[in-house]
């Protein structure tokens, strides 16, 4: 694609970035095919080749954006499916994200929009607030029907009808590996998940540990920023991520660290672009080893090659999450592992396609979301699944919103056959029973 960017414009590095990746373009449309929002809005503008002349005309122009293209980047889901389709390389994930960073600094949306937005980035992020909002959301969900907004209807239906007890194992603490050390690790744990579903990272700690592996919960580390990131909220984003490097860093220059093990694969998407996030930052050779040291569980599992047998003989839909998929290039790691021990594992017929969870997508994008979530969940119970299994706690609570099949986190089902517990989702065990506590073993 010709760019006429000016040279003062091409100074700004984000603006080079982004010629870099509009040159990149041939106009192919191949990405269209394998768009989730223009296999249902049929509108090119919802597609990425539509989208990248938008941002190509905001950016060159050096104009404030507009309603039109708020409109249409907003619709992003930021799945990146163009770019495991795009035979061009074309790094679209980096392309969007500058639009919205511009269309931040550039565009005053509706007071709701603000407001709503504003919200979420003060509130998700943290795991005590967004706590606190999902038990108001609860006691809010019987006056859904007088939302005047859609959007309000589905941040009361997102409350999930219990919530976890909080988990001792999420604090800052080191836990010793069991016999022979393998690996020292760092344990992402994360934001949302540890309001949602506690189990998860407890499951992660007891797999690695009997992998092995001594696993540090940094002091200091936290959410990735990939949820203001999404929004264009660049400083916010930024300080997250600043706060993780410095963590994990401290972990490298101390005891040392193999690998950054991450469970939930949005927040890996992004922790292993952190480089390209501060290039020329003074934080950029720090960001760069902390990207190389990122791991999804599933890619560190696939190495340790854990050894047991599937407790029962159970029928396993996996969901590929995007962001692993797409965004990390994941892609046969976690079947493979579930395959290894012993679980039938099958997809569905539209694996490359997003449930419509993307962040924060399903709570700003209802109507979007709700139809590539009733897709979703079509295509997986046409499979006859006991489980469905997915890498990406916001695609767990998406697909498990829309269905009755039991829906687990993949390393729940790891630590099952590796002589875990039987993840609770199996066993109807509510979830705001006391969770076990692993700090027994633990050191530091």
């Amino acid at each position: 694609m010709q760019t006429n960017f000016s040279p003062e414009q091409l100074k700004d590095p984000a603006i080079a970035r982004a010629n870099e990746v509009l040159r990149a373009c041939v106009h192919c449309g191949f990405c269209t095919a394998t768009c989730p929002t223009y296999a249902i809005l049929s509108d090119e503008l919802d597609s990425p080749r539509g989208r990248i002349y938008l941002i190509k005309d905001m950016l060159e122009n050096d104009r404030p954006a507009d309603a039109r293209t708020v409109k249409h980047i907003d619709r992003c889901l930021s799945c990146l499916a163009c770019m495991s389709t795009c035979p061009s390389g074309v790094h679209y994930m980096h392309l969007v994200d500058h639009a919205r960073v511009h269309i931040e600094r550039t565009y005053r949306r509706p007071l709701m929009d603000r407001l709503l937005r504003a919200v979420l980035a003060r509130v998700i992020p943290y795991p005590r607030r967004f706590r606190l909002a999902l038990l108001g959301a609860r006691i809010g969900r019987p006056f859904a029907f007088l939302m005047p907004d859609a959007r309000l209807r589905a941040m009361l239906a997102m409350a999930p009808a219990r919530l976890p007890p909080v988990s001792r194992n999420d604090t800052p603490q080191v836990f010793a590996a069991q016999g022979a050390r393998r690996m020292r690790v760092a344990l992402m744990v994360g934001c949302a998940q540890r309001a949602l579903n506690t189990d998860i990272n407890d499951a992660t700690i007891r797999v690695l540990t009997r992998l092995g592996c001594e696993v540090v919960i940094a002091d200091g580390a936290g959410c990735c920023g990939a949820l203001t990131h999404h929004m264009g909220r660049e400083d916010d984003s930024h300080a997250a991520a600043a706060a993780n490097i410095r963590a994990w860093m401290k972990e490298v220059r101390g005891a040392g660290l193999d690998a950054v093990v991450i469970n939930t694969s949005g927040c890996g998407t992004t922790v292993k672009d952190y480089g390209h996030m501060f290039r020329g930052d003074p934080l950029a050779a720090d960001a760069a080893a902390v990207a190389g040291l990122a791991r999804d569980i599933s890619e560190v599992l696939a190495t340790l090659r854990p050894e047991g047998h599937a407790p029962e003989a159970l029928r396993v839909a996996y969901h590929a999450a995007c962001s692993l998929q797409h965004g990390q290039q994941v892609k046969t790691a976690p079947k493979d592992v579930l395959k290894r021990l012993g679980f039938e594992v099958v997809e569905p017929a539209d694996s490359h396609l997003c449930c419509g969870s993307a962040g924060t997508y399903n709570l700003m994008q209802p109507e979007i979301s709700a139809e590539l979530k009733r897709r979703k969940v079509a295509t997986l119970e046409a499979k006859s699944p006991d489980v469905i299994a997915a890498g990406n706690i916001g695609c767990m609570m998406q697909i498990g919103s829309g269905t009755g099949v039991p829906v687990v986190h993949t390393v729940e089902l790891v630590d099952w056959a590796t002589g875990g517990p039987k993840p609770r989702a199996l066993t109807g065990e509510e979830l705001a029973q006391p969770v076990p506590i692993l700090r027994r073993g633990a050191v530091g």
